[in-house]
């Protein structure tokens, strides 16, 4: 199975400034992936003709399933998370992340039904301030909605922010998750025309093995966003689970 990560700029270039969602459309179509996990996708927004970037991504993708979480509200629209999926998720929950005044974030978790069995899949876009994100880890490592999916193997993927790379040593090492997007080096994605840091990383627990992990770097993946997308081809070993088969979609503070 293979997923993708990006932050996609809103599809505005990070060099040329232009908005051209095709070319979003285009990075992400030509890795074929199953799980799509995107963060700063707008919705109604002028700046990006106040299209339906969440509507729009899932028809060009044609996928199964999808779940869009608006974090930061811009007059009748805004931007935040979105969660593409070949397969059907059982249930999802979105979690906010914003600590105090800073600036919204949030996390979507959807327990996906892969042919492999169920991934716990967590999407997230962390803040600027290291204080902030290493709060942010915390309070999700420690929610309920989290935590009543502990059986499960679990992939927390996004836009960490983590430029001096201190997250796994912290709450990551102390609840067993190892993080898939090391040596540092090998997965620069910031700025996308010339990356010097690793901000879009991986982090796993439990059943998930994983076969190869790489950022992209083709010539028009260094022009569609300010990031480059990382892609993980992993399996999924299967896990005795005696969650409810219905699927539930909760909002979460």
């Amino acid at each position: 199975m293979r997923v993708l990560s990006y932050n996609i700029h809103k599809g505005i270039g990070g060099r040329d400034r232009r908005y051209r969602i095709d070319r979003i459309i285009r990075v992400i179509a030509e890795q074929e992936p199953d799980l799509i996990c995107l963060q700063e996708v707008d919705l109604n927004v002028r700046r990006t003709r106040h299209d339906d970037q969440p509507r729009r991504l899932a028809d060009a993708i044609q996928s199964a399933a999808d779940l869009y979480q608006l974090n930061v509200h811009l007059g009748a629209g805004g931007y935040g998370n979105l969660v593409l999926s070949r397969w059907g998720f059982r249930q999802t929950h979105q979690i906010s992340l914003r600590q105090r005044r800073r600036k919204p974030r949030g996390a979507q978790l959807a327990i996906v039904e892969t042919p492999e069995g169920p991934l716990h899949l967590i999407n997230w876009h962390l803040g600027l301030a290291e204080r902030e994100r290493h709060w942010q880890v915390r309070h999700l490592l420690e929610h309920h909605c989290f935590r009543e999916s502990d059986t499960l193997p679990t992939l927390i993927i996004g836009d960490f922010n983590d430029w001096r790379n201190t997250l796994a040593r912290m709450a990551f090492a102390t609840q067993g998750f190892e993080q898939l997007t090391v040596p540092h080096e090998r997965f620069r994605s910031f700025p996308a025309y010339f990356p010097v840091v690793s901000l879009d990383k991986a982090f796993a627990r439990g059943g998930i093995v994983v076969h190869q992990a790489r950022v992209i770097r083709t010539p028009l993946a260094k022009r569609a966003s300010d990031h480059l997308p990382l892609v993980i081809d992993f399996h999924v070993r299967p896990v005795a689970s005696d969650l409810a088969s219905t699927t539930e979609t909760h909002a979460s503070l």
